[in-house]
């Protein structure tokens, strides 16, 4: 991952097409004759890494290209459907023996490896060759942009009964609390009676585990939307059941569900949702 630069006339599209950008990129070495299985194999892996982080199966598509290199076997970009429409996010190409044998020329040192595994059609093993490259190729900035664009969730509540019944507009960030900047906010519920203590003391004794941030101005209501705003997936809530039983509320960002819980199970309650394992679970 690292710094790239294009010659863009106009960078347009918000950060979508800028002169400098971040880059992440992949060689993954193969055996030839088997780089057209491991195409389709990260074919299918990127996909669902795209979609483990939220974006949905509808939003992206496969699009192959049309021309290739003179020295690639297959080349396919992942789209995601923009509010501009869809648009390229990674691309992942067969390669060939090309990349190698750039090197090995130029620099006249072997870019060969021996394979011990045994060839069964020979009965010996496959010995030196040059690998083939399997290559996938994302910008971090698109994707960044394609998930934010993703998270951005808009919806109508409806508050009350009857006659009183009320409705309002709610906007939250919808990010996968992975990759969520913050990943919890502590309400003391008041500024008096000892809870803005037990607050910090909460922050103090989870702060070097996740990014936690203390809110202790305005109505809770409103301290929930500024976190619901910038996609903070869980609000703990310090009240005065809190100094009696070391218990807090816990609420869910996506769902608004709220939940008592001890103070000591914070620490694994939050480790869990937003470990990157939730992720690479579904990879």
């Amino acid at each position: 991952i690292g710094k790239a630069f294009r010659n863009e006339i106009v960078a347009r599209q918000f950060i979508f097409r800028m002169r400098e950008f971040e880059q992440m990129e992949m060689q993954f070495f193969v055996r030839p004759g088997t780089e057209g299985e491991w195409y389709d194999t990260w074919k299918a892996s990127r996909r669902r890494f795209h979609e483990a982080l939220g974006l949905p199966a509808e939003k992206l598509r496969f699009h192959d290209h049309d021309k290739l290199a003179h020295y690639a076997k297959a080349a396919v970009d992942i789209e995601y459907e923009f509010p501009f429409g869809f648009k390229e996010m990674e691309g992942i190409h067969s390669r060939g023996d090309f990349d190698l044998m750039q090197h090995q020329n130029l620099s006249r040192k072997k870019q060969q490896y021996f394979d011990n595994d045994i060839d069964e059609t020979t009965g010996k093993p496959y010995g030196n060759y040059v690998p083939y490259v399997v290559e996938t190729s994302v910008g971090a900035d698109r994707l960044f942009l394609a998930t934010l664009c993703q998270a951005f969730q808009e919806e109508t509540i409806t508050e009350g009964e009857g006659d009183a019944q009320t409705t309002k507009q709610r906007t939250f960030l919808k990010l996968h609390p992975a990759v969520a900047p913050i990943k919890a906010a502590i309400f003391p519920l008041v500024r008096k009676d000892g809870m803005p203590e037990k607050a910090q003391q909460i922050f103090d004794d989870l702060r070097f585990d996740f990014r936690l941030v203390i809110e202790d101005k305005d109505a809770i209501g409103k301290r929930y939307t500024r976190q619901d705003l910038i996609g903070t997936p869980f609000c703990i809530v310090v009240d005065g059941q809190t100094l009696e039983d070391d218990t807090v509320t816990v609420r869910d960002r996506d769902t608004r569900e709220q939940v008592r819980m001890p103070i000591a199970a914070l620490r694994g309650y939050i480790g869990e949702k937003v470990s990157f394992k939730t992720v690479f679970a579904k990879l």
